[in-house]
């Protein structure tokens, strides 16, 4: 009978832990373009993209699982950001709002969401302005002036825009506080899958990309040579890119290089049109906090192409294919 006890206990025990470890999202967002949103995190074993039903008046319900907190995002069945929040176990996080005004959205529950939430209202004239100095620079002050706050981590994370200057960025994260700025909430920054080199580019160890057809995915940079192709719709001469691209390929003895063909841009209509009858692997950067190795090209235009060495070593990032080819060994 002890035993019975000692294992209903034990069980007991389980289930409240696996339970503290669940968090909830009840949303409630009309003028959405599909049936359902995805919700979007990096959770304890690896990259969660989940498709969730929506009911006539837009609402939602979803559960997932964390230990330690997370950025989630909820997105349009197209992948348009509709609203980031930090989720951890036991939060109970509600989102409402209207689709077509995305800065009308507002995301309720725990702490470091109301005060996330707070700072939107606050600056919501710097979120509207297309210029992002203003949030960029409202950003760093706050980061500047409350280090013991988590707020100042996420913020650098989800809403600061200017990654030109690397070691300004990596200096503002570790002047956070280390009980601020949890791991599970900066493995997406530049300063974890990127090593930097000073008065170089950076060492891109891994890219987090939406794949066509699927959903986030890890790619690791590391291994061999991988050449990055960035472009917008209408991507002009795309005929002349995929005849130079298939060259590039075939040119490749060992078959070692990787291609990396990306949409950076919102507007996905023509993207699968554009992209009939190539064969190799298409990707999406639709934006967000897992995107930071994309912001750290320093991309000005598109097109736009960069190349990186079997050690992840950026050799060149600029507006130049015949360049970036010349850098393939």
């Amino acid at each position: 009978m002890k035993h019975y006890i000692l294992l209903l206990l034990m069980m007991a025990a389980a289930l409240a832990s696996c339970s503290s470890d669940r968090f909830k999202i009840d949303g409630e967002i009309v003028n959405l373009d599909g049936p359902v949103v995805r919700v979007v995190f990096s959770g304890d074993s690896g990259i969660v993209d989940e498709r969730v039903d929506v009911d006539k008046k837009g609402k939602f319900s979803f559960q997932g699982m964390s230990s330690h907190p997370v950025i989630v995002s909820v997105m349009s069945i197209r992948g348009k950001s509709l609203a980031l929040m930090v989720a951890d176990g036991g939060d109970h996080i509600k989102v409402k709002g209207d689709a077509a005004k995305e800065l009308s959205i507002k995301v309720k529950g725990s702490k470091i969401n109301e005060e996330w939430q707070l700072f939107r209202d606050e600056h919501a004239a710097f979120y509207a302005d297309p210029n992002p100095s203003r949030l960029n620079a409202a950003i760093e002050k706050f980061v500047r002036e409350n280090p013991s706050d988590m707020l100042a981590t996420v913020l650098l994370m989800a809403d600061y825009c200017d990654y030109s200057d690397r070691d300004k960025v990596v200096k503002m994260m570790k002047g956070i506080d280390a009980k601020a700025r949890p791991e599970s909430l900066t493995q997406a920054f530049p300063g974890n899958p990127l090593a930097y080199r000073k008065n170089n580019l950076p060492r891109l160890m891994t890219l987090m990309l939406w794949k066509h057809g699927a959903g986030f995915e890890e790619i690791k940079l590391t291994g061999r040579e991988v050449l990055i192709s960035l472009w917008a719709n209408p991507q002009q001469g795309r005929e002349e890119l995929r005849t130079k691209l298939r060259g590039i390929l075939e040119d490749d003895e060992n078959h070692g290089l990787q291609l990396i063909d990306v949409l950076a841009e919102s507007d996905t209509l023509q993207w699968h049109k554009n992209i009939a009858g190539e064969e190799w692997p298409h990707y999406w950067a639709p934006g967000g906090p897992m995107e930071q190795g994309i912001q750290l090209l320093g991309i000005t235009s598109l097109p736009w192409y960069a190349v990186t060495d079997s050690t992840g070593l950026v050799l060149y990032s600029g507006p130049s294919l015949d360049i970036a080819v010349k850098k393939i060994r």
